[in-house]
């Protein structure tokens, strides 16, 4: 009986994977072990948590000091748990408290082109806008911020630039060729900070995202019209 169980259990689990078009659900782990170049930032960005949450969950202050091989927790004390209980003290301190939103920056786009896919409209856009153009052209800085994620460490975003606006607002850009600032450079709008590369389509494109509070918003909402 238990093993007709388990084969049931399987069934409706390859029928539920079906019904989302063949796509995977999406799973968080119970802690990611931070790899070489990575930041508390790429982290957040990766799980879609804030990183101000994260830095709490993890007792890691600014978040500045991880390090590899790290083990960085990715959601916070059970409610109820033995923790909870017998050391109130250390769970207040986990708490995620309140914290004043800050307003949107004046955004401008990123590159030139053509919107190819919208926030939503395909599962490589399910956090982001794809805009298209040529190998090579400029991208620039969305708005004033600071670079707080450079690299490759992401799989399937080709080069990658996180830039922290402001306490709530970041914003990313990806299948850049090359990347022309370095993490913890200060930005101004309009900076050119990277070249166009080509999305795994091999289509000249980039990959942008605007996030509050570590969750993905729509960008065209924030984004001027043209």
């Amino acid at each position: 009986m238990k093993a007709l169980a388990l084969y049931l259990c399987v069934l409706i689990a390859c029928a539920s994977l079906a019904s989302c078009g063949g796509q995977a659900l999406r799973w968080t782990p119970e802690y990611h072990t931070v790899r070489s170049g990575e930041t508390l930032y790429s982290i957040a960005w990766q799980y879609d948590i804030d990183y101000r949450t994260l830095a709490r969950w993890n007792e890691l202050g600014d978040g500045t000091l991880i390090r590899p091989g790290q083990q960085i927790r990715l959601s916070g004390p059970a409610a109820g748990s033995l923790a909870s209980t017998t050391a109130p003290k250390r769970e207040s301190s986990t708490a995620v408290a309140p914290v004043a939103p800050s307003p949107a920056p004046q955004w401008r786009w990123p590159t030139d082109g053509k919107l190819a896919l919208g926030f939503g409209e395909s599962p490589k856009t399910q956090s982001g806008i794809r805009i298209t153009g040529q190998v090579g052209q400029s991208v620039i800085a969305a708005a004033d911020g600071q670079v707080v994620y450079a690299g490759n460490a992401l799989i399937g975003y080709g080069q990658l630039l996180i830039i922290k606006h402001n306490a709530s607002y970041l914003s990313a850009y990806g299948y850049n060729s090359v990347l022309l600032v370095a993490e913890g450079q200060q930005l101004t709008a309009g900076q050119k900070i990277a070249r166009m590369g080509e999305a795994s389509s091999q289509q000249p494109a980039l990959h942008f995202e605007i996030r509050r509070n570590g969750k993905p918003v729509d960008p065209l909402n924030y984004l001027p019209r043209r």
